[in-house]
């Protein structure tokens, strides 16, 4: 069986980026693996989560309710393993994924009151990893950036055009309230957190990579 490698956080904390130096390290180490990334945008599987983001259902994120747009994404994670990445996941391969079902509990916990917060964890991960039956991850790698930090970077990545951020870039106060909720779900199921800054600034590139790496060498034990 392989191992399935998460990289989770807000958006503009650095995922693609430190995802693709993660790539880079398993090809240099001679460690077989497959990356994927979720949502899954070219597969027809996504079209809810399209919509969804587009403000189809309505303008703010939470005029869908954190179970609707939780299965929103089940559908499409569901459909990238079938069709995607079963076989290699039940061999030696390592699957390194940008986002996944973690990602509720991120994006969609903060729409409920706090006092709701272990149901909804023990509902997503019931759902999903009994009830649909994808795996369960081995590793889950929180990179923590805060949302002023992120938010900047954001902007420079669509050259200072604040209308290209989906519903949820856009709203700052919904991301606050999201890493609030991903670094309790953190403590809560034992992610790795990573400090993506030194609260002014993000940190140098290499250096997050190279806690990932850490991280990373401790579960694959061949790493």
């Amino acid at each position: 069986m392989g191992k399935l490698v998460i990289i989770e956080g807000l958006d503009g904390c650095g995922k693609s980026t430190q995802t693709k130096l993660l790539e880079e390290y398993f090809s240099n180490n001679g460690i077989a693996y497959k990356k994927i990334k979720l949502p899954d945008y070219d597969n027809p599987s996504s079209t809810l989560v399209k919509m969804y983001l587009g403000g189809e259902f309505g303008t703010d994120a939470a005029d869908v309710n954190a179970y609707a747009a939780g299965a929103f994404y089940a559908v499409d994670r569901f459909a990238s393993y079938k069709l995607g990445w079963a076989k290699d996941y039940e061999g030696d391969v390592v699957i390194l994924a940008d986002r996944y079902a973690t990602s509720n509990s991120i994006y969609q916990m903060e729409k409920l009151s706090r006092d709701e917060w272990d149901a909804y964890l023990e509902w997503s991960a019931d759902f999903e990893y009994n009830k649909i039956g994808i795996p369960k991850p081995d590793l889950v790698i929180y990179l923590d950036m805060p949302v002023d930090i992120s938010q900047r970077l954001m902007t420079s990545r669509y050259d200072g055009d604040e209308s290209k951020k989906d519903v949820h870039e856009a709203d700052v106060g919904f991301l606050n309230k999201c890493r609030e909720s991903a670094l309790y779900t953190a403590n809560k199921q034992g992610w790795a957190v990573i400090p993506c800054s030194d609260g002014k600034n993000p940190l140098p590139i290499n250096e997050i990579h190279n806690t990932i790496i850490d991280f990373v060498k401790k579960e694959i034990k061949d790493a």
